[in-house]
C-alpha cells in the first residue's frame, strides 16, 4: 500500500496535480454557480421592470398552440 502512495517516486508531482485539479474543479464549480444565480437575479429584475410578466412552461412540440406538427405542416 506504502508503494502505490509513493508511486515509483514520483508521488510529489502525482498528488500535487490531482490536488491541482481538485481546486480547479471546485472553483469551476462556484464560479458557475455564482454566475447563475447572477444571471437568475438579473432575469427576475427584467421581468420585474416589464410588469410582472409570468414565465411559462415550455410547451411539448406535439402540443403546440396552432396545432401544427413539429415540422410546421397542419394534418
Amino acid at each position: 500500500m506504502a508503494e502505490f502512495f509513493h508511486m515509483g517516486g514520483y508521488a510529489v508531482f502525482v498528488w500535487a496535480s490531482y490536488g491541482a485539479a481538485l481546486v480547479l474543479m471546485a472553483g469551476l464549480v462556484i464560479v458557475s454557480l455564482s454566475e447563475y444565480r447572477r444571471s437568475k437575479k438579473l432575469v427576475d429584475k427584467f421581468e420585474t421592470a416589464e410588469g410582472g410578466r409570468p414565465r411559462r412552461a415550455a410547451m411539448p412540440m406535439s402540443q403546440s398552440v396552432s396545432g401544427a406538427d413539429a415540422d410546421g405542416s397542419n394534418p
